[in-house]
Formats: C-alpha cells, sequence, structure tokens
C-alpha cells in the first residue's frame, strides 16, 4: 500500500507511484463530488501530498481528469470485450451480453463513467485516451460487423451506423437508468430488459430476428 498513517491520522505518501495515488484520489472525488466538484488541489490533499506534487506527472486538473477517463476506457474496453467474446456462442447472443456489460459498467463504476462521458474530456486529450477510446468502440463495431454479414449484401446497413445506433441506445438507457447514482425515474421492467426490448425491435427490422424469436 502507498499510504502510512501519521499520528494525525492523515495520511503520507511514501511510494513511488505518485500518478497512481493522483488517479484513485480524483476516482474517489468524482464518486463523492461530482467531475466539477474538486479542485486539484484537493486532489493532491486526498493522495495525501503536497499541492505541487501533481505537477511532476500531470499539467492541471484536466490532464488528471483525462487519465482518469483513459483508465475508465480501457477497463470498458475489456469488459465489453469479455462480453463479446469472440461472438459465442453466436452473434446476437453475443451482441446483446455487450449491451448488458454496457450497463453494467456504467452501474458499478459510476466515477470512471463520469469521467469519460461527462467531464467535457476532449476525446483527443491525450493519445492514449484517444486510443483507449477506439479501443471502447471497436469492440462494438466489430459485432456489428458479425451481425451484418449475415445478411446478403444487398441488405447490410453500415456496421459503423449500426454500432453507433447500439452506443446511442445503450448509453441513453444507461445514463436515464443504469447509473451507480441511480436516476430516480420509476421503470416498469429493469434496464436490460429496456435494452433487450429496443434491440430486439432494431434487430428484426434489419431481418435479423424473425418475429416471434427471443
Amino acid at each position: 500500500m502507498p499510504w502510512s498513517k501519521q499520528g494525525s491520522g492523515r495520511r503520507s505518501y511514501h511510494h513511488g507511484n505518485l500518478r497512481e495515488a493522483l488517479v484513485l484520489a480524483a476516482i474517489k472525488l468524482i464518486a463523492e463530488k461530482g467531475a466539477e466538484g474538486f479542485t486539484f488541489a484537493e486532489a493532491a490533499r486526498e493522495a495525501g501530498v503536497s499541492p505541487a506534487a501533481p505537477y511532476r506527472h500531470f499539467r492541471d486538473r484536466d490532464a488528471l481528469l483525462a487519465d482518469v477517463a483513459r483508465r475508465g476506457f480501457e477497463q470498458f474496453a475489456a469488459a465489453l470485450t469479455a462480453a463479446w467474446d469472440d461472438g459465442r456462442p453466436d452473434p446476437t447472443t453475443a451482441f446483446e451480453a455487450v449491451g448488458r456489460a454496457y450497463l453494467r459498467f456504467a452501474r458499478e463504476e459510476p466515477a470512471l463513467y463520469t469521467a469519460m462521458f461527462e467531464a467535457q474530456v476532449p476525446p483527443d486529450a491525450s493519445p492514449e485516451l484517444a486510443q483507449a477510446a477506439d479501443q471502447a468502440f471497436a469492440i462494438l463495431r466489430r459485432a456489428s460487423e458479425a451481425l451484418c454479414s449475415r445478411l446478403p449484401p444487398a441488405d447490410r446497413p453500415p456496421p459503423l451506423m449500426m454500432a453507433l445506433h447500439f452506443w446511442a441506445l445503450s448509453h441513453g438507457i444507461a445514463a436515464l437508468f443504469a447509473r451507480g447514482d441511480g436516476a430516480r425515474r420509476k421503470l416498469p421492467m429493469s434496464p436490460e430488459d429496456l435494452l433487450e426490448a429496443g434491440g430486439l425491435v432494431y434487430l428484426r427490422g434489419l431481418g435479423l430476428r424473425p418475429d416471434g424469436e427471443g
């Protein structure tokens, strides 16, 4: 552990991984106060270091938030990749699993999700962030390509368009009903059931789910 306890109870940083300590401090503060609710100095204080120490690794608070978002997208991509599982047992079932993984990540990692999508961090704030975000979206596109390939060539929608549609559907449901901070809206079904129903309508419209299936 990178912390030692002083007599006052204040955490004192003594480990070499200052960058990691600051990222964890920012995640904690985002969970408590939101992405706009804390200062760079507060992140330093939460990490148990001087206000000047964070500048060894981050230009400013925005750069720290960008690194939190990068971490979020890396974990997000890993979760979606595991859910897709190379399209097993079949592309349709695996595609639905990706949607459930999307909602689960939003619910279980609200601070990371906030940094990724709600903190106004530019997608190109750093090359590492851009790469991580692209890797996460690539899973949706890969899944869309696998589903589209099951249709006759003349009937196939652009996989990119399909991926964007499902991203918008998943993100909208997550924002309204599946966040860890819990939107207080009442719903006669679970967010997962709502996403499954919306996906079913969409896939049937494309001819990928015959009427009566699912």
